[in-house]
């Protein structure tokens, strides 16, 4: 049973599903579900959702909404991002109530990772 009313999927253009998925797991273990050639699914990360294939992309620059995934040790994710060809375009910074740094995904969805302590 879903919650009523309650935010339950999310979906991403992708200009490149296959890099996008090898982003995806290698840096936070997703595991996805392909529905065709150009749609591919996840679960089970505090959000459903998925990703289409197109050449826009998601940037708060443009208006767009800002994921932000949480981490334990933002160093350590951050050294993940970067090894596995994400771009960070705001490095880690201070902000009320802990620590974050955005980045870029390989099809240029912006994306964000925050913690309560810089380790």
């Amino acid at each position: 049973m879903h919650p009523h009313e309650k935010l339950n999927y999310v979906e991403f253009a992708a200009k490149d599903l296959v890099a996008t998925k090898t982003f995806f797991t290698a840096v936070f273990g997703w595991e996805f579900v392909d529905y065709g050639p150009e749609y591919t699914a996840f679960s089970n990360q505090g959000l459903d959702g998925g990703f289409y294939h197109a050449d826009t992309c998601n940037r708060t620059a443009n208006g767009g909404a800002l994921l932000v995934f949480y981490s334990a040790d933002i160093n350590a994710t951050l050294a993940k991002v970067e090894k596995s060809s994400g771009e960070v375009i705001q490095p880690i910074f201070e902000f009320p109530g802990g620590f974050r740094f955005h980045f870029l995904e390989p099809s240029g969805n912006e994306f964000a990772v925050w913690s309560e302590v810089l380790i």
